[in-house]
């Protein structure tokens, strides 16, 4: 389904469920709504699930660059009052998370709880530095070498020993279907989080705060989640153990244990 936004854009969103509170999901970089194909199902038996492309993602219309990960907020209060939502259960993962930290600044009345997965609070001097490296593969418009190049920093090494062949379809995958066209919105997404700070934000979040962190998390690590979480007022911290930045798709039961199983603890 398509929002048309105010401003002339629109949002790819999709909606699962039929009774319960709502969640939303917000994605990863690299994602796009398809990417939770293997989660509704369980998440749809708990909650009214909200799935959405943000902007320069997935379905969604493309943005002119350059601009800030915060630009989503608006439009995330667009979509939830579209559809009726007075309030929701936010989990973002990595950018998703970015994007859910801004979203506190002006609108936490419209949380109900906040779930923070592989996110810190400030971009560093090494994902920013990360982040450039893969502005650079992108510029090759070479899927299968992009991935190459960036994928490996995002899973763990136990999922390369264990999973291989599903690493290699996800590479040819990547050379079929990332186009000149999303290659130039990735670009466009990864310069919007370069200057992205919500530590004073911390320290304000009055919601329930989940924050879930992986072991072997080489972006995002688990230490510094840690440290963020001690700057939020009540927070929860869980690590799902012998996983990388992309624990939800390398533990997807430890993942959703997690997320479900803190909702249901709050209610």
């Amino acid at each position: 389904m398509f929002l048309a936004l105010r401003d002339g854009g629109s949002l790819y969103y999709e909606t699962f469920g039929a009774k319960g509170d709502w969640i939303v999901f917000l994605n990863g970089i690299m994602m796009s709504v398809p990417s939770w194909k293997d989660f509704t199902g369980r998440v749809s038996k708990h909650f009214r699930l909200l799935l959405v492309d943000f902007r320069d993602q997935g379905q969604s219309s493309k943005r002119a660059g350059p601009y800030q990960c915060a630009v989503h907020v608006p439009d995330l209060v667009e979509l939830f009052d579209h559809l009726g939502i007075e309030s929701v259960h936010m989990m973002g993962v990595s950018y998703g998370g970015q994007v859910a930290l801004e979203f506190c600044r002006a609108h936490q009345n419209r949380l109900k709880t906040l779930e923070l997965v592989t996110v810190l609070p400030k971009v560093s001097n090494y994902l920013v530095a990360m982040g450039e490296g893969w502005e650079v593969a992108a510029a090759l418009n070479d899927g299968a070498r992009f991935f190459s190049l960036t994928i490996p920093s995002i899973y763990s090494d136990t999922f390369y020993a264990q999973r291989l062949e599903w690493l290699k379809n996800r590479q040819n995958a990547f050379r079929k279907t990332l186009t000149p066209e999303w290659f130039e919105a990735f670009i466009r997404l990864s310069q919007s989080a370069n200057r992205f700070d919500c530590e004073d934000v911390l320290p304000t979040i009055r919601v329930p705060t989940l924050v879930l962190c992986a072991e072997k998390d080489i972006l995002t690590p688990a230490k510094e989640m840690k440290e963020m979480a001690k700057l939020i007022p009540s927070a929860t911290v869980l690590e799902i153990p012998d996983a990388g930045h992309a624990a939800f798709l390398e533990k997807p039961e430890a993942f959703l244990t997690a997320i479900i199983g803190y909702i249901k603890s709050r209610d």
